[in-house]
């Protein structure tokens, strides 16, 4: 359980534009409302629950970065959403803890999704109520709250590796510190949450002692994918040892 915090530090995370793209976090309160309440919860999407938009909201945003990405496999595009997704929720929250010493509630029924917009995703908190900013708290809201129920439901559409999907989260995690270690004032605290949160059970041996991923996300296989720069091989796999890999 985590104790909700009555303060106002930012009511519209303004702070956190600076930062970039992936740890911009928009509250529908300070917003016309006509335009995002209809967006499904990310509470819909672990819980099997369809959209009146976009009927089933993750295999609609599967589809959308297949088309884009050119991926002939789902599990390719389901692996890449992941990520990006992933991506976001660790984002905002240890974007917000460097900065503001706590973590706005991210509960999957706060959080609003656009599985139709462009990367990164389009993310909408309904209001924002402050949480503390440990590695536990964070650990407790982004692991156990989105990306635990996101895997249990990724695997039974799209089966990818777990080793697979917890790599994309630990390389998610790796990458939104690195991208905080360029601000001088947030780059120690941000690099000590990402090394307790690397710890837990469910992310530890994810990443290498050099902060290589230990699994593939499976980015080699679209067409001129390459390789990611914390990927696990230092080439990609012949097209023959494809099927073995992720």
């Amino acid at each position: 359980m985590v104790l909700l915090l009555v303060v106002d530090l930012d009511p519209d995370l303004a702070a956190l534009r600076p930062l970039g793209a992936f740890f911009v976090l928009r509250t529908i309160g300070g917003t016309p409302a006509a335009s995002r309440p209809a967006l499904p919860t990310l509470a819909q999407v672990y819980e099997h629950r369809g959209s009146d938009v976009y009927g089933n909201t993750l295999n609609f945003r599967v589809r959308k970065v297949a088309d884009a990405l050119g991926a002939q496999e789902p599990r390719i595009a389901a692996s890449i959403a992941h990520q990006g997704l992933a991506a976001r929720l660790w984002s905002v929250a240890l974007g917000c803890a460097v900065l503001y010493g706590h973590i706005p509630d991210l509960a999957p029924h706060r959080l609003r999704w656009d599985p139709d917009a462009s990367a990164p995703d389009d993310l909408w908190l309904d209001a924002v109520t402050w949480l503390p900013g440990d590695a536990g708290t964070i650990a407790e809201v982004v692991l156990h709250g989105h990306l635990e129920p996101l895997a249990v439901v990724l695997r039974t559409e799209y089966r990818p590796a777990t080793g697979l999907l917890w790599g994309n989260a630990g390389s998610a995690l790796a990458g939104a510190a690195r991208q905080l270690g360029h601000r001088a004032d947030l780059a120690t605290r941000a690099r000590d949450l990402a090394a307790e949160l690397l710890a837990h059970p469910l992310l530890a041996g994810t990443l290498d002692g050099t902060g290589r991923r230990r699994s593939c996300c499976l980015y080699y296989r679209l067409p001129g994918g390459g390789l990611c720069g914390d990927c696990c091989f230092t080439r990609a796999p012949r097209s023959s040892a494809r099927g073995a890999s992720g």
